[in-house]
């Protein structure tokens, strides 16, 4: 019988992306991919030759399909179920219309195409995140590299990433034809151009393309398990871009809209894409566990599409009675049933195919995923038909309040007890954050327990606690007043800062995370304990926790932020609102870690230099609260003009008051800090003097000096010595026959802590001297034991997430930099006068096409009134396209400062 064979990592591997070798026995085919027989893969032929076959190729019956046969019906119809369905929904929920005379149209080319490359780019995206994160998290590894199977996935996800990038591209000339009403054919580059970099949806659609074209280069530039997590996080990452744009961009809560599509869309990708890479490789002899760890992944999905989509769906409808009576409602309920689908193949997984692979059978597994398959492409079609259909909730365009377009809600009233805590603003972002955050704590602390392990009660108060004001600040009222009053973004900034880092840091999360994950049995299999230790000791994570570095990010960023333009922008956005208020807590909570964490992983710095960090960050916070209070200059004027409510105080008034907030906040939390510190600091006295008591104790059972006693008889036999050399050369006398001072001995000569005693006092025993090494060498394993118990015992930061969040806030920042341009406001509002008179132009265009439809007036009315708004939404987008004109209109125009106080007259 022959052995199984485990790939080692090869040296070619890494330089020139090459396979791992592939085992040539007959035994272990099932565990290597079916790779096509090439000059460069000559482990095809031993494979075959190893089988039995003549001519170098394995005996099959002549029926029998391939594998490769089998994955390209299952793509086919796939594809088909997707292309059926979508060319139902865009018929069902009126996306495919005549075109209106008078009106511009782009033709049937990008009518038909444009949600057919909707289509393939959602298709390509979400194959591509599952083929990276199978291979980066299901697989095992091979040591430090990816297993075969792994390396074929990477391969196949570089593939799919540089079609996904293509298609993306096409995207956005459909896209500017759609918006245009210009045929593909006769667009002009600057038109496309300027889409692509002066528009959100065409920015979007841009760096999707870019994180697409990344992707396709990193899978294939090694086979390293580092590379392959990377390339599972752009994947990711490029999925998100286009969920900021659309119908949930612009609806009317938008917060809650944005934050629903982008958790559902990544949900989905991670679901889908996932299942379609283990049909990929289901010929591995890991199957079994891959599938296990699978499971768990797709039921946090399902969960997680399900209450996404609901809340999604809810803010787009407006009323339920819309599900029956609105064509989009009808669409919305095929989704719904798509999902119920999903969710009993999911359980008949769980029930029958689990415990099937784990005794061998794998036929149960493949045909219920295939067909698992098949349904979601055709929830994907449903997908594109949604996106491109109207909605229910119509807003006019000619009485839109601007306020509400730019804040996503009604200007709030004069603020209350009442309506701070009341009124909620749900971000499902932080909900979601903070949903997981406490179920997976409580998990912890639950599996703890039933091990018969005590968790304190204070920390898990602690962690709560933590969570419970993180998401009250940032979904209550509050977050209302946080949009519209700097001194109300203020203190949300102070308790997110400060109290909320404090909390969690003392719920020790990455402690009782290392203590409750469980160690895979597979040791070649990474899992999130694994992780985690490796997040641990990362350059990344050594580097964000050095004190220096934590100090510079907390107190830094409070004049890089609000002393620049930068706060502006980063209000506009609803992405960069979110990043803002995510940065605020990862700095505090990184800089708390290393002040007062007890988590492992921080590094060990005297208590001294913590005081010392501790005040400097209370001096740099002082310090910018004085300054913005005596600054006369406006912080983010164009955004608080535009949203300043008629009940408000002045805007330097409330600037003023939101400086003392952040001025006189933080002296509560940081005398705390304080406190803590100093006990701290005189607890770790206690335990060296106990220590030393120890080994003072130990030393005189065994009637021998401990350390400290022999250090002092060392001292006491130098220094006689010295006195008595010192007399006998007083007593000598000189060259000249007078006594004199003896010369200055160097500095190598004098006795060193090392000298060892004189030979009088030297233990004339072996066996105590041998003794006596034993208790100093047991000493000083105490006290390196002591010192690093809890590095050993506990885990450090998780920081993955973080990074990750930290890289997609850094790139969507980056995004709404290059797209924000300041303009003269006066200048600004002529071009907006005169996009809005080609608006009502075009509102009215639409009205007499109306009236010529005397036959079915009202079905007509009902079909183009969101096609109107749509269009005049268009032409305002279309004003975004010539900056460079209002830039020039702002140089020819006499304009105020636009960091005046007094708003410019409309």
């Amino acid at each position: 019988m022959n052995r199984p064979h485990r790939p080692t990592p090869d040296p070619a591997v890494d330089r020139f992306g090459t396979p791992p070798t592939l085992p040539a026995t007959d035994t272990e085919v099932s565990d290597v991919p079916d790779i096509v027989s090439s000059p460069t893969h000559p482990h095809r032929s031993d494979r075959a030759a190893a089988a039995g076959a003549p001519g170098g190729r394995p005996s099959a019956p002549a029926a029998r399909i391939r594998p490769a046969g089998r994955d390209a019906l299952l793509a086919a119809a796939a594809l088909a179920s997707a292309v059926a369905v979508l060319l139902l929904g865009l018929r069902a929920g009126d996306a495919l219309v005549a075109a209106i005379p008078g009106l511009p149209d782009p033709g049937p080319v990008t009518a038909w195409g444009l949600p057919a490359v909707r289509l393939l780019v959602d298709g390509l995206a979400t194959v591509t995140v599952g083929l990276a994160v199978t291979a980066a998290f299901l697989l095992p590894g091979d040591g430090p590299s990816v297993s075969p199977y792994g390396w074929l996935l990477l391969r196949r996800a570089g593939l799919a990433a540089a079609a996904w990038a293509v298609t993306a591209l096409v995207l956005i000339v459909l896209t500017v034809s759609d918006v245009l009403g210009v045929s593909a054919g006769r667009l002009g580059a600057a038109s496309v151009v300027s889409f692509a970099t002066a528009i959100s949806q065409g920015q979007a659609l841009l760096l999707q393309a870019g994180l697409a074209l990344a992707v396709a280069v990193l899978a294939r530039v090694g086979v390293s398990r580092g590379l392959a997590v990377a390339v599972a996080l752009v994947a990711v990452v490029a999925v998100v871009p286009p969920a900021f744009t659309g119908h949930a961009a612009g609806a009317g809560n938008h917060q809650i809209a944005v934050s629903s599509l982008v958790l559902h869309v990544v949900a989905a990708a991670l679901w889908v894409g996932a299942l379609v890479a283990l049909l990929m490789v289901r010929r591995s002899r890991h199957l079994a566990d891959a599938v296990s760890r699978y499971s768990r992944l797709a039921l946090g999905c399902f969960v997680a599409v399900a209450v996404s989509g609901t809340v999604n769906a809810a803010v787009r409808l407006g009323d339920a009675e819309e599900l029956w009576r609105s064509r989009y409602g009808w669409l919305v309920l095929g989704k719904l049933a798509a999902l119920v689908v999903l969710g009993a193949v999911g359980a008949a997984h769980r029930a029958r195919t689990l415990p099937a692979l784990r005794s061998g059978r794998r036929g149960g597994f493949a045909r219920l995923a295939a067909g698992e398959v098949v349904v979601f492409a055709a929830a994907l079609g449903l997908a594109v038909a949604l996106s491109r259909s109207p909605t229910p909730v119509a807003v006019d365009p000619l009485d839109a309040d601007p306020v509400t377009e730019l804040l996503g809600f009604p200007l709030p009233a004069a603020p209350t007890p009442g309506r701070l805590l009341g009124q909620p603003l749900p971000d499902l972002f932080v909900l979601s954050a903070v949903a997981v955050g406490a179920a997976g704590y409580l998990a912890g602390v639950g599996r703890l327990r039933r091990g018969g392990h005590r968790w304190p009660v204070a920390r898990t108060a602690s962690w709560l606690g933590g969570l419970a004001v993180l998401a009250a600040v940032t979904n209550l009222g509050v977050a209302r007043y946080a949009y519209v009053l700097f001194s109300a973004h203020m203190a949300q900034h102070m308790v997110l800062s400060m109290l909320v880092p404090i909390l969690l840091v003392g719920g020790a999360p990455v402690t009782l995370a290392l203590r409750a994950l469980r160690r895979p049995a597979d040791p070649d299999v990474r899992g999130a304990r694994e992780w985690l230790l490796l997040a641990l000791h990362s350059r990344p994570a050594r580097l964000l926790t050095h004190p220096l570095v934590a100090l510079g990010s907390y107190a830094g960023s409070l004049f890089a932020l609000y002393f620049s333009d930068l706060f502006g922008a980063l209000m506009r956005t609803h992405v960069g609102h979110l990043a803002m208020l995510v940065h605020f807590v990862v700095a505090g909570y990184l800089l708390f870690w290393v002040l007062i964490g007890v988590d492992p992983g921080r590094p060990r710095v005297p208590y001294p230099i913590l005081m010392l960090i501790h005040l400097a960050a209370m001096m740099a916070h002082g310090f910018f609260g004085l300054v913005l209070m005596q600054s006369t200059t406006l912080i983010a004027p164009d955004w608080y003009l535009a949203v300043h409510p008629a009940w408000a105080s002045a805007l330097l008034a409330d600037q003023q008051l939101g400086a003392g907030i952040a001025w006189a906040f933080g002296e509560i939390p940081a005398a705390a800090v304080m406190v803590v510190l100093v006990r701290r600091w005189v607890r770790a006295d206690q335990r060296e003097q106990a220590r030393l008591d120890r080994a003072a104790d130990r030393a005189e059972a065994t009637g021998e000096a401990d350390d400290l006693a022999r250090y002092n008889a060392f001292l006491a036999a130098a220094s006689h010595a010295d006195r008595d050399g010192l007399a006998d050369r007083r007593c000598r006398p000189t060259p000249g026959g007078q006594p004199g001072r003896p010369p200055t001995r160097p500095i190598a000569e004098s006795h060193h802590l090392d000298t060892p005693l004189p030979a009088a006092r030297r233990p004339a025993n072996a066996a105590v001297m041998q003794n006596d090494e034993r208790v100093r060498r047991d000493e000083r394993f105490d006290k390196v034991a002591e010192e690093t118990s809890e590095t050993v015992t506990h885990a450090a930061t998780v920081l993955e997430e973080e990074l990750a969040a930290g890289m997609a806030s850094a790139r969507r920042l980056e995004e709404k930099l290059s797209a924000d341009r300041r303009v003269d406001p006066d200048a600004f509002d002529e071009l907006v006068t005169r996009v809005r008179t080609d608006g009502h132009a075009l509102i009215d265009t639409v009205v007499a096409q109306l009236k010529m439809a005397d036959d079915q007036r009202g079905e007509v009315v009902r079909r183009y009134t969101s096609d109107a708004h749509d269009a005049l939404d268009t032409v305002l987008n279309l004003a975004r396209l010539v900056p460079d004109v209002a830039n020039g209109l702002a140089d020819r125009l006499t304009s105020p400062d636009p960091r005046d106080p007094t708003p410019p007259t409309r």
